[in-house]
């Protein structure tokens, strides 16, 4: 990823998929998912949790350079 993505943008993203992969975690344990499409809904999940990673390793990152920035357990815990 660019460096050309802020910091407020990387939060956002983090924030935002972290609420998805939980509404599709709870999706998956819900019996409203059709069996047909469970293999799909699973690995929209795995992408999900994928991209997660990665914008978390990127965040990461950019707190080793920024100490201002708030750690990766903060950030998850705090309410917005």
């Amino acid at each position: 990823m660019s460096e050309q993505i802020s910091n407020d943008a990387i939060i956002y993203a983090i924030l935002s998929i972290n609420s998805e992969v939980a509404l599709q975690h709870e999706y998956l344990d819900s019996p409203d998912v059709p069996e047909d499409e469970r293999e799909n809904e699973e690995e929209i999940l795995a992408d999900l949790e994928q991209a997660f990673m990665e914008f978390v390793d990127l965040y990461k990152n950019r707190c080793k350079k920024n100490k201002e920035l708030p750690d990766i357990e903060e950030l998850l815990s705090s309410q917005l």
